[in-house]
């Protein structure tokens, strides 16, 4: 076997193991996102301020992938009961397989919104479906205004971009409007919120594309 095909091979199987996920997932009414990005982009800043201000009765878990440590996975658990980490030693991205041992973990019963917290990297993950509802990208200011047309694999399945750490803009001089045209040529579907994890910029617009996700989830 080829490595072409051996690659193949693995990605059915991963496919696989990810409609199963979808399938346990939607049989308990449970909408989850694949939130993806480099490092240090501010996904878990983002999740903390995301679970602490939706509705109380809208429960949430986490599952939280990094090679190493859980130290996103404590700084959770403050506000949430349901957060498992899935450390994956020395591999880039999370699969459905790993998916599928998270959600052993979680009492799904007690579940509405599902998190996922992807490795940071922005190719791996990209390739691997996880039985995801809808794919959440952060692309944070420092990382530059080039990311979009260097890594267009991540972006152009991305349901909701968000553009993380607007507070910076003045001091980096980061050109939106390249971002924006660059987005223009591989996804004009997602859209683009611009958000501040520290100062609050665009969070209710970003919690109100979340709240009517959930709503059309519940529906269907």
């Amino acid at each position: 076997m080829n490595k072409v095909q051996v690659i193949e091979s693995v990605l059915k199987a991963n496919d696989a193991v990810a409609r199963a996920n979808r399938h346990r997932l939607h049989q308990q009414g449970i909408l989850s996102l694949n939130i993806m990005s480099a490092p240090g982009s501010g996904k878990t800043s983002l999740l903390e301020q995301t679970i602490s201000h939706l509705p109380h009765d809208c429960r949430s878990a986490v599952l939280v992938g990094d090679l190493q440590t859980s130290r996103d996975a404590e700084r959770l658990s403050r506000l949430i009961s349901q957060v498992t980490q899935i450390n994956t030693g020395s591999g880039c991205h999370l699969s459905a397989a790993m998916v599928a041992d998270g959600l052993d973990s979680l009492d799904l019963t007690q579940v509405d919104i599902l998190f996922i917290e992807n490795v940071g990297n922005m190719v791996c993950p990209a390739a691997h479906d996880l039985g995801e509802d809808a794919r959440v990208v952060l692309l944070s200011l420092p990382e530059g205004d080039d990311k979009v047309a260097k890594y267009p694999t991540l972006f152009q399945p991305a349901d909701v971009i968000l553009l993380n750490k607007m507070d910076l803009l003045e001091i980096l001089g980061f050109d939106c409007g390249s971002v924006r045209a660059d987005l223009s040529k591989i996804n004009t579907r997602a859209p683009l919120i611009p958000i501040s994890c520290r100062s609050g910029v665009g969070l209710d617009e970003w919690l109100r594309w979340l709240t009517n996700r959930i709503n059309t989830s519940s529906v269907e």
